[in-house]
């Protein structure tokens, strides 16, 4: 594969999280000759999240594999209708149908763990009077319910440095779905206390997805990165030029 064809694969986090979730996947992507990019994604809303990874696709010369973990699936449905996205790979994440939010999605299975854990917060919104509501994991249920099979002493750090989700996110449409236009792959997470596994394996399947199943907690990025290498290279290599 020339340096003009070869894919930059642009990896998005979802909520709770932030980039370096990605850490144990990025080094190997690096070592098999493909450019990353691992942007910091706001999490205030659907519709600036994905527009906002629209305008790092758009700005990425050449074509694009977009990845999306968790609520980064839904960013990339929205954000992977940009011209020179490629691929799209969803990792334990929401593949929503046009004109569907998260919350219609979920509502229709039973909840995770994660729903009791939840909490709420204020936070002041610019140019509102209104405060907006921030929502994070409780700290001491953070690595049950995300971060089970991840290093007890990471998952420690990375439940008091939680990127929190404005729950507006929640209830935003998504104007768009890429994967009828792009050819998509999905991960799920058998073991996943944040994300009902049906509610993954419902949207692959809606979407004709290329899918496979690792008995994982949420982070499976952290947890078994060489899967999700092997995903994503199966991914660039089936559509290469």
């Amino acid at each position: 594969m020339s340096r003009s064809d070869r894919p930059t694969v642009v990896l998005v986090h979802g909520a709770f999280a932030d980039a370096s979730g990605f850490a144990r996947v990025i080094p190997e992507l690096i070592a098999r000759g493909l450019d990353v990019v691992a942007p910091a994604v706001p999490n205030r809303s659907l519709l600036c999240d994905s527009a906002y990874v629209a305008s790092v696709v758009r700005q990425t010369p050449g074509p694009v594999v977009l990845v999306g973990h968790s609520y980064g699936g839904a960013v990339i449905t929205v954000a992977g209708v940009e011209d020179n996205v490629r691929a799209l790979v969803y990792l334990a994440g929401y593949a929503l149908e046009e004109n569907e939010c998260l919350g219609e999605l979920q509502g229709g299975f039973p909840d995770s763990d994660l729903a009791s854990a939840l909490v709420y917060t204020p936070f002041p919104a610019d140019g509102s009077a209104a405060p907006g509501t921030d929502v994070s994991v409780e700290i001491d249920r953070f690595p049950s319910v995300f971060a089970a099979d991840v290093d007890p002493g990471l998952a420690s750090v990375l439940a008091v440095s939680q990127r929190p989700l404005a729950a507006r996110a929640f209830n935003e449409k998504a104007p768009s779905a890429a994967w009828k236009t792009r050819p998509s792959w999905g991960l799920v997470a058998t073991a996943d206390h944040t994300l009902n596994p049906e509610v993954q394996r419902y949207g692959y399947r809606r979407a004709g997805m290329t899918t496979v199943e690792v008995d994982s907690s949420h982070l499976v990025m952290l947890a078994h990165p060489e899967r999700v290498v092997e995903l994503i290279e199966e991914a660039v290599r089936a559509t290469a030029p």
